[in-house]
């Protein structure tokens, strides 16, 4: 039952990636917009995100549980070095969430409007960039259990050129997954191309930020570049994820939203994918060399098959429900152009 857990605990980080990243791109990308089209793309935003933006933390609160329930010891590492950017990313969330709401249903359309568009734009990026940074420092091997100093026990860990690399790529990969899921959205000639831009503008920024996560790692002596040459598997995931970000860039404009879709959600699987496998078992690289894995970490019998079998059965239920809120929204919403 434990690699059903596993299985689980990849699953719900993917999809908050996936889902949520888009989420989080959609306010990305107000910031990058002139501000003559910044209300059309508001409002393309509601329309696309309002139904489910929401449901997208769901992922994210399915992984914590499992960490909380799973494996303790991970969960208290994580909550305890990395609480800084943990309570920032929160704050990001919960600031997000907030003025998301209250720039559509707010009843006084004044400056206040102002506030909250400022508040939804750069929480939409600070939230994945701690996110990004928490991924970083986990696996930085900068987490020293041991440590006794305030600095080097809660701020050196992710206070670091590789964490914050990871961070820039995170928030890449959000501008980027949102950008070439409202490549679907336009539908004037005009318009699209105004888009499409923007998404192969994110797609080269996401390329650099790739290649500056693997420079960081070089810098900062984080074993990741010889090994992954090393790793055929890990190799192969890159090297299709990289086939597929060039066929992406070429089928953009052609007008087939559910392959540029596919493709966005394929190279982010992949480079997910890669990474996991890489350092599978391990969810924490220590600076003692003792790390955390999901197998000397697992809380030990009832937790792991009482979790495993509620993740089974909630699924029965969440997923079908899930799909069809896609479903209903998507079939019924209204063609919005966005720049």
């Amino acid at each position: 039952m434990l690699y059903v857990v596993i299985i689980f605990l990849f699953l719900s980080i993917l999809l908050y990636v996936i889902l949520g990243g888009a989420d989080f791109g959609a306010g990305i990308l107000e910031i990058f917009t002139p501000a003559s089209f910044r209300d059309e793309l508001r409002n393309t935003t509601y329309k696309t995100i309002g139904p489910i933006w929401e449901a997208n933390h769901m992922w994210l609160i399915i992984a914590i549980v499992i960490l909380f329930v799973g494996f303790p010891p991970i969960y208290t590492t994580l909550s305890v070095h990395l609480h800084i950017p943990l309570a920032l990313m929160l704050i990001g969330i919960i600031g997000r969430g907030t003025a998301f709401v209250f720039r559509h249903y707010d009843a006084y359309q004044d400056e206040m409007q102002k506030v909250y568009n400022f508040i939804f734009t750069y929480s939409s990026f600070i939230t994945p960039f701690f996110l990004g940074l928490i991924f970083g420092a986990a696996v930085g091997g900068q987490i020293d259990p041991e440590a006794d100093g305030f600095y080097e026990a809660y701020i050196q860990p992710w206070f670091n050129l590789f964490s914050v690399a990871v961070a820039i790529f995170t928030v890449a990969i959000c501008g980027f997954l949102a950008s070439v899921f409202l490549v679907g959205e336009a539908k004037k000639h005009e318009v699209k191309n105004v888009v499409v831009g923007k998404a192969k503008l994110f797609i080269l920024f996401t390329v650099l930020a790739g290649g500056l996560v693997f420079a960081a790692s070089i810098i900062d002596d984080v074993p990741l570049v010889g090994l992954i040459l090393t790793e055929w598997i890990t190799l192969v995931t890159l090297v299709l994820a990289t086939l597929a970000i060039a066929l992406l860039w070429v089928k953009l404009g052609e007008g087939n939203t559910i392959l540029v879709r596919f493709l966005s959600g394929f190279v982010v699987t992949a480079i997910l994918l890669a990474f996991g496998y890489h350092y599978f078992p391990d969810l924490i690289i220590t600076k003692s060399g003792e790390n955390l894995s999901v197998f000397n970490s697992a809380a030990i019998g009832k937790p792991i098959d009482t979790l495993a079998w509620a993740l089974l059965i909630g699924s029965l239920f969440i997923l079908p429900s899930l799909f069809y809120l896609l479903y209903s929204f998507q079939g019924n919403k209204e063609v919005e152009e966005i720049v």
